[in-house]
């Protein structure tokens, strides 16, 4: 099973990146996703989670109104908006899924496929 990342890149401090997240249908359909993040010299930590549906999200306390998290269910593909970035945002970022529910969880032993992330520096 593959997830394919795109759309990181450089961007000054308060601007914004939309990262998406391409899965086969198979996976796609009735799984959990995720977002994660790991910074240098830092542990990977969750950034924002959804529900198979869409409809319910989470998010950690550092990205809370700032990124926001969303699924095209009809595209097979996830997305994380990045809005008012900060330099402390730069990492690689990873999309995850799960077919374990319940969903909305930011540990990252609770995902079993991993992309292989892009890379967002803010500066």
């Amino acid at each position: 099973v593959q997830l394919v990342e795109s759309g990181g890149g450089s961007v000054q401090v308060g601007g914004s990146l939309r990262l998406s997240c391409a899965a086969p249908w198979s996976m796609y359909s009735n799984s959990c996703m995720g977002w994660f993040r790991q910074g240098p010299g830092k542990e990977r930590e969750g950034v924002a989670a959804i529900a198979t549906g869409g409809g319910s999200t989470a998010y950690a306390d550092s990205v809370k109104d700032r990124f926001t998290i969303s699924r095209d269910n009809a595209k097979n593909t996830l997305y994380l908006q990045m809005d008012s970035l900060k330099p402390e945002d730069t990492a690689m970022y990873y999309c995850a899924a799960t077919f374990k529910h319940p969903c909305l969880r930011l540990t990252t032993e609770s995902y079993n496929y991993w992309g292989q992330g892009t890379q967002v520096t803010v500066s």
